[in-house]
């Protein structure tokens, strides 16, 4: 049997404790993790691309079965190369699954192989966005309880 790989995408600017449950319950459902930190010239990120992979690495210290990258490029692509056929979204609302619904079908259109498994935000953590952290760090407002303890600036 095949060890089955899944790829969590994301910016993670920063990782959030929504993001930190949704790859802790992902490690019950797969073999490995993959936590793929997407690089989009477009996207004007606050935190450089190897402070989020540290972040991330420092968020599970010892866990074997989870791996962090960082890639550019369509996410299927980056799938293939990792063996992965499963791809891990985390779903706050009806609005992300709407979005994410739409990106799991091109993302099968594009490699009929892979899969999408959502996963729904435990109810307490389900308004946390990275997007609004970023906003609550600019303004000076206390960002911390929104991120886990390995996340210090």
């Amino acid at each position: 049997m095949s060890k089955r790989i899944a790829v969590f995408a994301g910016t993670f600017d920063p990782i959030t404790l929504g993001h930190v449950d949704i790859v802790r319950r992902a490690l019950d459902l797969f073999d490995e993790v993959v936590v793929a930190i997407g690089i989009n010239s477009n996207k004007k990120t606050l935190f450089s691309t190897e402070q989020r992979m540290a972040w991330v690495k420092d968020c599970f210290p010892g866990e074997s079965r989870l791996t962090v990258d960082s890639y550019e490029g369509l996410t299927v692509e980056f799938c293939k190369t990792k063996g992965a056929k499963y791809l891990v979204r985390g779903l706050r609302n009806g609005t992300d699954f709407d979005y994410e619904a739409h990106i799991a079908q091109l993302n099968k259109s594009l490699w009929n192989e892979v899969e999408t498994v959502f996963v729904l935000s435990a109810p307490e953590l389900s308004y946390i966005s990275s997007t609004l952290v970023r906003d609550v760090i600019a303004h000076k407002g206390n960002y911390q309880q929104y991120l886990p303890e390995a996340v210090q600036f």
